[in-house]
């Protein structure tokens, strides 16, 4: 963070020139104002402050009232309270109203000064990259609608072929039909190449079409993109030729039309050759039409010029219906790219949530395979088609895209203490200023007693009582930092412990009584299972209704209207006490019931979590059946997942190599 614009508003030039300093230190680039009104005014006229800090006491307006006026004024900018005043009400007071945080002007300003202000900062940073990730995702639905809508749009004019091979015949027996020709060829550019996909002749009863892996053959083998060859010339300059007689035209190669006459023996006179232009007018293919005849009489003749238009508007429509396949391919792309881009974006902000959005995924794609393997029990009927599998992956990648509002903090929070920074440190401070107090003050005792001629056996118990209470204030801190570990189930006793701690107080040098845990580091240590609090928890499951909220606003196509329901349910439960919406019994989709399992069982298994370790599967599915016996998650399909040994199956397909 360097070279951010800050502003300090403090009434002391003296503190102005030290903080001042500090920050510059640090390459924060600095500017003082004496007091809010002058602060207000420097805002006002420059806009490019990056960080606000403010003593809370000013004799003409103080950093309250200037808090009120910038929020008056819509000046949005990170502010830190600057307070020498030991009762912190009013520091909270500022907080409420809009403020980042607060420190004090004690002995430790010079470290807590930059470490607040890289903090507001990074804060500042994440609401600004949170901001720009829901753009992205707004100006991607968007993106998302108008190729939906393009797709309707062409849909409604064309026919619903959605197999090219069928296409391409109906492309040529339509053009073979509209311009009385008697034979056709079609090829498309394909890597740079044109390609012929089908080639059909009525009098010789020719009709063959390219196969998967099988290439036509002589003479139909791959052209060039160049003007060497009649169809790579009418690629490149994406114009209609028209030849009467091909043996008598000495302006265009016809080397590969001899080659079909000599092979087939056939006799060609008349050509019609139309590039296909797509919407973009790219060319995707090149459509020869021969022997334009009288079907009375048999005579072969010139194509005319209405065979001409007709020719190029079914080249069109060609071009139109090739393009509504490759556009149904695309959108499945784009739909995919944006799932990609939008799990990179929560990779990038939380890697753990981005491995376990992933690993879920391949989880419920190997439940929902041996799920279709099935030939007997509760799930025999179930079979997910191709359509239903890749919805469920979608759904599956996108079940927990709503953690982009979730504050990182809480969502790898690995210990209890833990903000943006792990609080322990601060008690561990407190203690290490109470541990050198209690030695400062034995050592003046000390010296009186030796001053008063005391016996020795006074100055050893002395040492001893000394030595006694650092063990104790040593013990505490190994308590504590034991305590902030969320791995540690806290019993009554170790919660009665920590309360009596909280009561521990000392006097600070300002010969003020400060208790050694603050109300806040308390809750948060006598949480007994986990890193977070309640209020926390309801922040984190607030994700599964966000996910819903989002992806209720993507006009998913018929194919993949269920994602939303999918994964909006994977924290539902079969009693109706899960979230968001409290479903129960079969207002839960059966996708719904399985992402359940398998994001449990992620959870659980997954070894990336700060705050836990990877659980054993035999202690998995120990968890799992007690939830299934609670109807929390559907009974037979944690048997299934556990009988067919699902965990594994997905480790083989999908983890073999780590």
């Amino acid at each position: 963070m360097a070279n951010e614009k800050v502003l300090i508003v403090d009434d002391d030039a003296f503190m102005r020139e030290i903080l001042s300093e500090i920050l510059e230190l640090s390459h924060f680039n600095v500017i003082a104002a004496k007091d809010g009104e002058e602060a207000l005014e420097t805002l006002f006229h420059t806009h490019d402050f990056e960080l606000l800090i403010t003593d809370i006491h000013m004799p003409k307006m103080g950093g309250l009232e200037l808090i009120n006026r910038l929020k008056d004024s819509h000046i949005t900018i990170p502010i830190i309270i600057l307070t020498g005043d030991k009762d912190i009400s009013n520091a909270i007071e500022a907080i409420k109203f809009g403020a980042s945080s607060f420190i004090l002007k004690d002995e430790n300003i010079h470290e807590t000064i930059t470490i607040a202000a890289q903090q507001a900062l990074e804060k500042k940073r994440l609401q600004t990259e949170n901001n720009q990730l829901l753009k992205n995702l707004s100006r991607a639905n968007k993106d998302l609608e108008k190729v939906v809508h393009d797709l309707t749009e062409i849909g409604k004019e064309l026919s619903a072929k959605n197999n090219l091979s069928t296409l391409l015949e109906m492309i040529i027996s339509n053009s073979l039909k509209i311009t009385t020709a008697d034979s056709a060829w079609l090829c498309l550019l394909e890597d740079g190449r044109l390609n012929f996909k089908i080639a059909h002749c009525k009098s010789l009863n020719i009709n063959l079409i390219e196969q998967p892996g099988c290439p036509m053959g002589f003479p139909f083998t791959p052209l060039d993109l160049n003007e060497n060859n009649i169809a790579g010339l009418i690629a490149l300059k994406k114009v209609t030729v028209n030849v009467p007689n091909v043996y008598e035209n000495n302006l265009f190669n016809m080397e590969l039309i001899k080659n079909f006459d000599q092979k087939f023996g056939y006799q060609t006179k008349s050509l019609l050759a139309v590039p296909l232009l797509n919407h973009e007018n790219d060319v995707i293919g090149v459509l020869h039409l021969f022997n334009a005849m009288n079907l009375m009489t048999g005579e072969i003749f010139p194509f005319r010029k209405r065979s001409e238009r007709f020719a190029e508007s079914i080249s069109s429509q060609a071009a139109v219906a090739m393009t509504k396949l490759s556009l149904i391919n695309d959108m499945e792309q784009l739909f995919e790219s944006f799932v990609d881009v939008m799990a990179t974006a929560i990779d990038e902000k939380s890697p753990v949530t981005g491995g376990h959005i992933r690993r879920v995924a391949h989880l419920t794609m190997t439940m929902a395979d041996v799920m279709n393997e099935q030939k007997e029990g509760k799930f025999q009927h179930i079979k997910f088609n191709p359509d239903e599998m890749y919805e469920l992956k979608m759904a599956g990648l996108m079940h927990d895209i709503g953690k982009v509002t979730t504050p990182v903090e809480i969502v790898e929070k690995g210990k209890k203490l833990q903000t943006i920074f792990d609080r322990v440190e601060f008690i561990d401070l407190r203690l290490r200023y109470i541990v050198q107090k209690t030695k400062s003050e034995s050592h003046l005792q000390k010296i009186a007693l030796i001053k008063q001629g005391s016996s020795t056996e006074e100055i050893i118990k002395l040492d001893e009582a000394m030595k006694n209470k650092l063990d104790e204030l040593e013990d505490i801190r190994l308590f504590l930092v034991k305590c902030n570990e969320p791995g540690e189930f806290l019993e009554d006793e170790k919660i009665e412990r920590l309360k009596k701690i909280s009561q521990i107080t000392f006097i600070d040098d300002n010969n003020q009584e400060q208790a050694l845990l603050r109300e806040d580091e308390l809750m948060n240590l006598c949480i007994r299972k986990g890193s977070i609090t309640e209020a926390e928890r309801k922040k984190m499951q607030a994700h599964a209704a966000m996910t819903i909220k989002m992806l209720k606003q993507i006009p998913f196509t018929k194919k993949l209207a269920g994602i939303p329901h999918f994964a909006g349910a994977h924290h539902e439960f079969i009693n109706g006490k899960g979230y968001p919406l409290g479903l129960k019994g079969d207002e839960i989709p059966l996708q719904g019931k399985l992402m359940a399992v398998t994001d449990i069982v992620e959870a659980l298994t997954a070894s990336d979590r700060p705050y836990k370790k990877s659980m054993p599967l035999s202690q998995v599915y120990t968890i799992l059946r007690d939830m299934a016996r609670k109807d929390e998650l559907d009974h037979d399909m944690v048997e299934l997942f556990i009988s067919e040994n699902v965990y594994e199956k997905y480790r083989k397909k999908y983890e073999s190599d780590s």
